[in-house]
């Protein structure tokens, strides 16, 4: 069951040792190996959230994966999680500390949705503009392949979204023939 308010207690627990400690980007940099293990790997998810697996054994299989790839702070973290019985929200307190890392370090993730995949001279292009046009200085741009959308792209920064999407305009196009306006305009 998830447990937001659970997962940003501990991911803000770990921000704050891995800070206190000098390791933060250490930390951060486990956290997204464990993040990409654990969409990688339906069985190590499985494992956690295993309730017929006792702790021990949990701690053990988890050391011996991820060993020589992740932090004492991070291993002694996992242990933690487990000896607590949360290591079934383990994923989602990886996603909780990666989101209040980016926080901290001030970095906005910007969405950027085409219908087809885009160069990295116009994905320079379209952070260039951003930062003119916005205040937002350090960015990550994620990018997504929509074949839906047609053509265009959809830009979406926090909450605000610019949809220049072939979608949206027939979509947009398709509302004013059911409206009639174009029948009312010419009379």
């Amino acid at each position: 069951m998830p447990n937001p308010r659970l997962a940003a207690r501990y991911a803000k627990s770990l921000l704050d040792l891995a800070i206190e400690r000098g390791q933060l980007e250490a930390v951060h940099n486990d956290m997204l190996y464990m993040q990409q293990l654990i969409k990688s790997s339906r069985d190590f998810l499985n494992l956690l959230r295993s309730p017929i697996i006792k702790a021990d054994k949990k701690i053990k299989i988890v050391d011996a994966v991820t060993k020589n790839n992740i932090s004492p702070v991070t291993t002694a973290f996992n242990q933690l999680m487990i000896n607590k019985g949360r290591e079934s929200n383990l994923p989602e307190v990886i996603t909780a500390f990666i989101q209040q890392y980016k926080q901290y370090k001030n970095i906005n993730t910007v969405k950027l949705t085409t219908a087809v995949p885009v160069s990295d001279k116009v994905k320079d292009t379209i952070i260039a503009q951003i930062k003119a046009s916005s205040q937002l200085d350090n960015i990550e741009l994620e990018t997504i392949v929509d074949k839906d959308i047609i053509g265009g792209f959809i830009v979406q920064a926090g909450d605000k979204m610019v949809d220049a999407s072939i979608a949206y305009d027939l979509k947009e196009l398709s509302r004013q023939f059911e409206n009639n306006d174009f029948i009312y305009k010419v009379r």
